[in-house]
């Protein structure tokens, strides 16, 4: 059994927990408000800049480039996005379990954030470029990640590239996922209202008009699409970071006050039971 010097000792020790905790909440609830506002705000740009794309390389159908030529996939680049800092729950497991399915002999990893970075080293992975990213992200951050994988395919040392990061839905909700990178092309894992399929897109007769040209148009978009895209994808990785890491600093404030709790609810009936020994051992001496 406890004894009441050592039920006072573990309060202390978990009040100051809960209280590192807490400061760690309210740090994290103010970062996440912030993440979140610009995750939500450039969604609307990315999910129009993606169905422009899809209308134009559609409907262009004699136009070649290299960024959207398909080729068998003998090697390919993962951009790995992971958070900087743990204490968010599940959510670098969730996306590492996601980048451990791919065959390591045949699979490069671009990493951004240092727990991905540290996770392909601990796992023994082909690294081939470490990045990193605040908690702001930034525009040039997203574009020399995408500088990067985009070298990587057109200099042909890899066929595909794919990217494994964490999409925010919501304060408690984010899901890994891998989304197709290069070569540009449809994005299944991507429903965004108004875009049609390949399909609906081809079938449409209806003339397309390009200024200058179809060429000049759509070699200068495809860049800026991979640049903003990915651009995206932090925002999306930082917001759920946050997010992930407020609740989880929530949910062990909640706990370490419920096991304070239930410490001092033990600690007074101890300290009951101990007094009225006392009084019966003084009772029982008068008697005597």
């Amino acid at each position: 059994m406890n004894s009441p010097r050592d039920l006072r000792r573990r309060i202390r020790s978990i009040s100051s927990t809960a209280q590192i905790t807490k400061a760690m909440q309210m740090v994290a609830a103010s970062k996440m408000r912030k993440a979140q506002l610009a995750a939500l705000a450039g969604r609307p740009f990315v999910q129009m800049l993606y169905r422009i794309q899809r209308e134009a390389t559609t409907r262009m159908l004699d136009f070649s480039h290299p960024l959207l030529s398909r080729r068998e996939v003998h090697k390919r680049a993962v951009v790995l996005v992971g958070a900087d800092k743990g204490l968010c729950g599940a959510l670098n497991n969730n996306v590492f379990r996601l980048a451990a399915e791919f065959d390591p002999q045949s699979t490069l990893f671009i990493t951004a954030g240092r727990k991905a970075a540290q996770f392909i080293a601990r796992t023994g992975r082909q690294l081939v470029a470490e990045f990193a990213y605040g908690d702001t992200p930034g525009f040039s951050e997203a574009r020399s990640i995408a500088a990067f994988a985009r070298d990587l395919f057109l200099k042909r040392e890899v066929d595909e590239v794919l990217i494994v990061a964490t999409r925010f839905v919501n304060t408690l909700t984010q899901h890994p996922l891998f989304l197709e990178y290069l070569p540009i092309g449809e994005i299944r894992a991507m429903k965004i209202p108004g875009v049609r399929s390949e399909e609906e897109l081809a079938a449409d007769t209806t003339e397309s008009l390009f200024e200058p040209s179809p060429e000049f148009v759509l070699s200068y978009l495809l860049s800026h699409y991979l640049d903003i895209f990915l651009y995206q994808v932090l925002l999306n990785a930082k917001a759920s970071e946050q997010s992930a890491r407020m609740v989880s600093m929530k949910n062990a404030t909640d706990s370490a006050e419920s096991l304070i709790k239930d410490l001092k609810l033990e600690y007074n009936k101890l300290r009951q039971g101990n007094i009225t020994k006392e009084l019966l051992e003084i009772a029982g001496g008068q008697s005597n």
